[in-house]
């Protein structure tokens, strides 16, 4: 009888929904979503989980920031570029470009004459200042939509020249030679899988061959017996059709740090005629792909129907134009972190989690570039060791924690953490230690 009291005495969804704190979410967030809340917290007071008098603070609470599924995290696994974690984190000049643009804009409009105007205008203007090599750029939605275009555009019903070496598997199930043979063109291999030389290609060539393609194997490293031919030499070799280079990573210009990572500026001048790239990895902007290279070949994707479908949007424009002419992104502090300041920073923040009673110690990490770039290439690094049942309360945390298990400890590595977010950090374990 007590029980079924309790639930009389909860508030009806109409009564609750007119609370003023759900009543604004309403309007910020959406009707369904804090209807959901609100009936999720009725179920916990129906069962004896709470109050009935604290359904709508129940609510409240669960309520999430924005309307999107999506949670903010703080990528505190060592790894760089993680692609389950969206890979670059834009830089603040970057954010507030697409704040910018997410109202209406002059995308496709020349406000001086109030004719249609280029879209993406300033941001191939921008592309092209970086890359002077270049005569002409296009940017697609993704880096494996910039060779589907080359290949459909250039390649459709003819032979793509590339070596077995180079038949990359990308991702997810990915593989480069089932991506363009979907695009109508014919694959013709040659060489080894480990040795590829100029001669193999030039053999190759033929009537039906549309171009050379070289595609840097991104996510994996080949030693031994290898050899593979430079785009210096396949450009130089007179094999009179266009060489394709995709370089993956996205670099416009070369990475002291990463010497063995190809950058589309070193590949233009060796004489490739097209690169394509991604935007969103070591270049640390949004998911895009990129098109360099000479005027006739860009010309002729641009124009392609298919373009249309791979366009992207004005927000991702604007992302990429600051990203490109802005300051240093994320990624860049990140790859460029001083490993003495990190360690100062892993010992200060163990040390304040030691004086609330954490089992935290500042320890030496290993830190990588991620997001299929730079493989085997070790950035030192610094973290703090946690007790391994962190790991999992963390990640469920708000904000979500994101470390990695190792010898039985959770790491937070701090090489792709913004020292602003250390307090962040501190938070988030203290509250997790409390569970």
């Amino acid at each position: 009888m007590e029980q079924e009291d309790a639930r009389r005495r909860i508030a009806r969804t109409d009564v609750l929904m007119a609370d003023p704190r759900l009543a604004e979410a309403a309007g910020r967030l959406g009707r369904g979503l804090v209807k959901a809340a609100v009936v999720a917290a009725q179920g916990r007071a129906r069962a004896g989980e709470i109050p009935p008098g604290a359904v709508a603070d129940a609510a409240v609470g669960a309520l999430p920031d924005t309307a999107s599924g999506l949670r903010p995290v703080v990528n505190a696994t060592g790894v760089l570029l993680h692609t389950n974690l969206g890979r670059a984190p834009l830089s603040a000049a970057a954010r507030e470009a697409v704040r910018v643009a997410s109202g209406a804009t002059d995308v496709e409009l020349d406000l001086e004459s109030g004719a249609r105007a280029r879209r993406g205008r300033s941001v191939l203007a921008a592309l092209l200042e970086r890359v002077p090599d270049a005569e002409a750029a296009h940017v697609v939605n993704n880096g494996a939509a910039a060779l589907v275009l080359a290949a459909t555009a250039l390649a459709a019903g003819w032979e793509i020249v590339v070596s077995r070496g180079e038949l990359v598997e990308i991702g997810d199930g990915f593989r480069i030679p089932e991506l363009l043979a979907a695009t109508g063109a014919r694959l013709r291999e040659v060489g080894t899988t480990n040795r590829t030389t100029p001669g193999d290609y030039a053999a190759a060539i033929g009537p039906q061959t549309a171009f050379v393609l070289k595609v840097h194997p991104s996510n994996f490293v080949m030693t031994g017996f290898t050899r593979q031919a430079g785009v210096d030499e396949l450009a130089g070799a007179g094999l009179g059709v266009p060489v394709v280079v995709d370089i993956g990573s996205g670099l416009l210009a070369p990475e002291p740090l990463l010497p063995d990572e190809p950058d589309a500026a070193t590949s233009l001048a060796a004489g490739a005629d097209l690169v394509t790239a991604s935007g969103d990895k070591l270049l640390g902007g949004p998911q895009c792909g990129i098109v360099l290279g000479r005027e006739e070949l860009v010309r002729s994707l641009a124009r392609h129907p298919l373009a249309r479908a791979l366009r992207v949007d004005k927000m991702t424009l604007a992302a990429l134009e600051a990203t490109v002419r802005g300051p240093r992104t994320p990624t860049g502090d990140a790859l460029h972190a001083d490993v003495a300041v990190l360690r100062e920073r892993a010992e200060l923040l163990a040390a304040r989690l030691r004086e609330d009673g954490v089992d935290a110690r500042a320890v030496a990490s290993d830190a990588a570039v991620g997001g299929g770039g730079a493989p085997g290439v070790v950035l030192p690094s610094a973290a703090v060791s946690l007790p391994e049942p962190y790991a999992a309360r963390l990640r469920l945390g708000a904000p979500a924690v994101m470390g990695r298990i190792e010898d039985g400890r959770c790491l937070l590595d701090l090489r792709a953490v913004p020292d602003g977010q250390d307090a962040v950090i501190a938070g988030a374990v203290r509250a997790a230690g409390g569970r």
